[in-house]
Parts: structure tokens; sequence; C-alpha cells
């Protein structure tokens, strides 16, 4: 997403260590950090032991059957496999292409802090064969199969403004997902501009992603994208910006829902945190993409507490003049916390009861449930 901030002075190591989110969240190990008792796969098998023929297990330390997440995604071909990952850090991209369908991956400790699947792209970085990447291009992990689910897994984007000041292109994607029916469980995201890209595959394509028990953070546009998306029982932390003296510092979210898809992004039960000063972060700011100048950006924010980093007086704001957030479909609903007063009610639109009654996770999803999915 478009950025009108300079660069930000924040070295590696105080975004590493900045904040219980940044410190804590992004605490890269080296290697895998606990087993656990039943070996480096938990509960999930092991190659002698496999949950399912087509299931392939992956360990950095070579206990598995491969040691990279990229070689057993290229072995992973076909329909319905599974990948168990092992405790540790695995710097490097991945693509999950469209013929790869019905994919899951599991974090084998269950806890996504041990699995974390990391890279430094961003949009300005160059590429070996001349240009730059581009947002899309960015991205550590991007999946385009539909039917994928991931569980108990970090992913990330460490890329830092403060490491490249000649780059302009910032954005720095952690995972772009385009595909139907994704699904992340207890996942978490990290980054800081456009961390998650919670997209589609073509404009007619309304993919639906869920998000049940994540957490994801960053500063600008950091959750944004054009699929249909429920983010349920999540938490979204806003970063501090020490580059910058005045709010914004950004923005939470910023969907680009096609014009023709009555559902876009659908926010229900979840926090919103940040370590930034009071008031110094927008909720959402519209984007209408030059590609699809027809968009029309969708919103629904309900039962949801917005801490005191969230500006209660002007939630939203523009990215485009030509696009102003109030021709938008941006809309609350029983919202708590000093980021949800209502000071002046022509800047929080709020759903009546009716309207709310179609805003849920079974509206947005239809016939896919998959917060019924267990593992």
């Amino acid at each position: 997403m478009p950025s009108h901030h300079v660069q930000p002075p924040l070295s590696r190591r105080g975004f590493l260590l900045a904040s219980a989110g940044a410190g804590a969240a992004l605490g890269l190990s080296a290697g895998p950090v606990r087993a656990g008792t039943r070996g480096p796969f938990g509960r999930f098998g092991s190659p002698s032991a496999r949950l399912t023929p087509g299931t392939l297990y992956v360990d950095a330390r070579g206990r598995g059957d491969h040691t990279s997440v990229r070689d057993a995604v290229a072995a992973a071909t076909g329909t319905g496999r599974t990948l168990v990952i092992a405790p540790g850090t695995y710097r490097e991209t991945l693509a999950v292409d469209v013929t790869r369908t019905e994919a899951t991956w599991i974090g084998a400790s269950e806890n996504p802090r041990d699995v974390v699947i990391v890279y430094d792209n961003a949009a300005g970085t160059p590429k070996p064969g001349g240009g730059t990447h581009g947002t899309t291009g960015s991205a550590t992990t991007t999946v385009q199969a539909d039917g994928f689910t991931a569980r108990w897994i970090t992913f990330a984007n460490d890329w830092l403004r403060a490491d490249h000041p000649g780059v302009t292109g910032t954005q720095a994607v952690a995972i772009k997902v385009q595909g139907d029916r994704s699904a992340f469980h207890h996942c978490r995201f990290l980054g800081h501009q456009d961390t998650l890209y919670a997209d589609s595959i073509a404009l007619g394509a309304f993919a639906r992603q869920y998000f049940s028990h994540c957490y994801a953070e960053g500063d600008v546009d950091f959750v944004f994208g054009r699929a249909t998306a429920v983010f349920e029982h999540c938490r979204f932390h806003t970063l501090n910006r020490t580059d910058l003296a005045a709010a914004p510092h950004g923005f939470v979210f910023a969907p680009s829902t096609a014009g023709a898809n009555p559902r876009g992004y659908l926010v229900t039960g979840s926090r919103v945190t940040s370590e930034a000063p009071d008031a110094f972060y927008k909720l959402a700011r519209p984007w209408v993409p030059s590609s699809d100048t027809t968009a029309r950006p969708m919103l629904t924010v309900r039962d949801t507490h917005l801490g005191p980093g969230i500006d209660a007086v002007a939630p939203y704001a523009n990215m485009s003049a030509a696009f102003p957030w109030q021709d938008q479909r941006f809309a609350e609903y029983r919202n708590s916390g000093p980021g949800a007063v209502v000071t002046v009610p022509e800047n929080r639109p709020q759903l009546t009861p009716e309207q709310a009654a179609s805003a849920t996770r079974s509206a947005h999803l239809g016939d896919w449930t998959p917060w019924k999915e267990t593992c």
C-alpha cells in the first residue's frame, strides 16, 4: 500500500526489542526452540509413523523428510497434502500455486512462536534479473491454492526501512493469500507495512478467508486486500514509529473490496492494541487500486475492543481524495474501549441491530464453516 511517511531511523535491534509486540513477536531463533517430549513433531507423527500417506515432515535439523519448507512444498504435489513443521526459523520464500489445493501446514509444537517462516524482501528490493519485487513480489509466503489451512505458524517479513534508507518501496508483505477457503488458526503475521495481504486471485474471484485467534502487527495498512475475510478473536497490534513526531503513524486496515462483492472484511470479537502514543493510529483507510477504480472497500468492525492507540475522533482517513472513505462501506457495531468512543457521530458510522444481524461470519463465508474444523 502507498506510504507518504519518511524513512525511520529505527535499527533492526530496535525493531526486535522495542515492544512486547515486536520484541516478543519477532524473537526469531537460530534453530528449534523446543521439540517437546514426543520428538520434533509432537503429536503429529513422524516419517516412520505418518499421520497419512500424504503427510510430509520438515525439520531444519534433518529429522524429517525435508530440512526446508520450500523443498517440502515442491514435493507436496497435487491435493490434500499436509506439512508438519518442527520448531525452527525457516528463512526462505514460499509459493503454494493453484495446483496444490487443500493443503494443510501444522506447527508441530502447537505454539506459533516456535515455527517461524521469514524473509526480508520489500517492494523496492532489487531482483537478480533486474527491476524490483513490487508489493506482491515482496511476500515471504504466497498462497494461491484453494482450501489452504495453517495452524500454529508465524509468517514474517523482517525487512526494515532503517536498514535501507535509499529504498522508497517500503511495502514488505509477510504473506499474500489469494485462494478461496483459506483458514489460519493461532497464527502470527509480523511486519511493518503491508504485513497481511488478504486478497483474491482475480478481480471477479471473491475469495473467502478466515483468521481465528491470530495476531497481526505492523504500521501502514498492515491488513489489506480485496478478499472476503473474517477475523475472529484476533489481536491487531500497531507499532511505535520513532521517525514520526506527529500522527498518524499508520492504519490498521486497508480493504480494496471489489464493488460487485457484497462482503469485504469483518472483524469480530477482537482487540486492537498499540505501543504508539494515544490516538496516533487510524482504524482504516480505503484502498481503491488504479487497476480497479470501481472498488468499493468494505470493513465492518464489531464487538471489538479498540485501545487508546486508535483515534476515536477521526478513526478513518482517505488514501486518495478522489475516493473518500465516507463513500465506501465502513461500519462499526457495539465496539468498546477508548478508541471506540463516539465523539463525532458522522465519523463513526454504526450498524443498526437489523444490519448487524447479517454482519456475521456465516453470512460472509456461506456454506464454508472453518470454525468447526479441528486438528
